[in-house]
């Protein structure tokens, strides 16, 4: 059986799960790819959606193999008869163990982000993963799941090697399988797509199956209201509408650029902007071209034009909205944000592109210093493409996160939130130190 990606995987073995008729159930993820397979599950379930973080530990000179793994709660699995084979020593599986604990650490605090772990005592737990190869990191988030009170634990994946799959059904309540292939080598040849699943695709999947379940909807007058002004950019003496929205102490602005086609009211970036004002990020969406010049399809190509739009655009805004500005952009908008950026005195401080062209500023990709994350569908294969050897000429600190199923728009369930939840944890991260700053400078002065 082969699956075209984790989310299509991922809505096939949500179907199986279901029959199962669980009684409060929590679907846990194993990141990363785990996660967006397991994203489907408790969308059909509708249940709330964690990870379960567990390290697998490799043999030093062959980390392909593993001789145990490790989870969160202290728990340790090892495989002694594996260790001797490898002659390995008490030290060498130490140091492996405490390395593998520092990355588990880590990517707790990474994809959390300050939520806390969902209570599993009385509750049956749904491991999710992409595939079983091995099925020692499976093992002991059975045990971990465990240690935390489940009541009942499930183990559900699309793919799972036969002998792999044997040992753990003594492991698990119930474990669901989609295919056990006899001739299985790896999890990744039973996928068409099997992208890598980077940590900013886990985090933003976490969050906005959290929004999702605690606010399904922005009630007006919520705790973080928005002011909300239509506006006119006067962009190098050309007038530009555009729609300014500012929450109560904004945490810095966010000025995005719409790709071809597109304006100030596309669905989509308003959507996004929403998101980001809800955590305290004002945005301002306006027009690059006048209509006249939007019906001229050398202006919407025109990457040089868009720039200088878009830094008149900061220019304009700085005096009415003193905040660190970020650039948010969207196919050639994308590309007419990099070029922005690369000018020798922009000080934007991130910027995020969705199904964008970076490629179209590719001569002035290395003088981009704002740290730049691409965001790219999994199913756009040649704009995937395109943004990968784009990546490759940036020299400040970038990211390609890809998020599978999604194709150029992120029409898909659950994408578009993938992408704001994504671009809300990289202008976060990287206004935060500028926004302490700022404010040390303020202290400063008043005393």
């Amino acid at each position: 059986m082969l699956f075209s990606d984790r989310t299509a995987a991922g809505r096939l073995l949500a179907d199986e799960v279901a029959r199962l008729a669980l009684h409060r159930p929590v679907v846990l993820g194993l990141p990363r790819g785990g996660v967006p397979v397991a994203a489907e599950v408790a969308r059909k379930l509708g249940a709330p959606l964690d990870v379960i973080v567990v390290r697998k530990l490799g043999v030093p000179f062959q980390p392909e193999v593993a001789f145990g793994a490790i989870g969160e709660g202290g728990v340790r699995l090892v495989d002694d008869a594996t260790a001797r084979t490898a002659r390995l020593g008490e030290r060498d599986c130490s140091r492996v163990e405490e390395a593998e604990r520092e990355e588990l650490l880590r990517r707790l605090a990474r994809y959390r982000r300050g939520r806390k772990r969902t209570a599993l005592t009385g509750r049956a737990v749904v491991i999710v993963d992409d595939g079983i190869a091995t099925g020692s990191t499976a093992s002991v988030a059975c045990e971990v799941a465990r240690r935390q009170g489940a009541a009942h634990v499930v183990l559900a994946v699309p793919v799972a090697a036969p002998q792999a799959l044997r040992r753990l059904r003594h492991e698990a309540d119930a474990v669901v399988c989609l295919s056990a292939p006899p001739h299985f080598s790896a999890v990744g040849q039973w996928y068409e797509d099997f992208s890598q699943v980077g940590d900013e695709e886990v985090s933003a999947l976490l969050a906005a199956a959290t929004r999702a379940s605690t606010h399904p909807a922005n009630p007006a007058g919520g705790a973080n209201p928005v002011e909300m002004d239509d506006v006119v950019v006067d962009a190098g003496g050309t007038a530009l509408p555009g729609l300014l929205a500012v929450p109560r102490d904004a945490a810095g602005v966010v000025v995005f650029a719409h790709g071809s086609g597109s304006s100030r009211l596309s669905p989509r970036n308003r959507r996004v902007a929403e998101v980001l004002n809800d955590a305290g990020l004002a945005t301002l969406l306006f027009d690059l071209l006048t209509p006249t010049e939007a019906q001229d399809r050398t202006k919407v190509f025109d990457v040089p034009l868009l720039a200088l739009r878009l830094t008149q655009a900061n220019r304009w805004l700085r005096p009415r909205l003193p905040l660190h500005v970020c650039y948010f952009g969207a196919s050639t908008g994308a590309a007419a944000a990099l070029a922005a950026a690369a000018e020798p005195r922009s000080d934007i401080a991130a910027i995020v592109s969705r199904g964008g062209r970076p490629d179209l500023a590719l001569t002035r990709l290395e003088a981009v210093r704002a740290p730049t994350l691409l965001i790219v569908g999994g199913a756009d294969l040649q704009v995937l493409d395109l943004n990968r050897q784009a990546a490759a000429h940036l020299q400040c600190e970038h990211q390609v996160t890809v998020v599978a199923g999604a194709t150029h728009l992120f029409e898909e369930p659950g994408a578009l939130d993938a992408v704001a939840d994504a671009a809300l944890g990289w202008f976060t991260r990287h206004l935060a130190p500028l926004r302490a700053t700022s404010r040390g400078s303020d202290d400063r002065r008043k005393a």
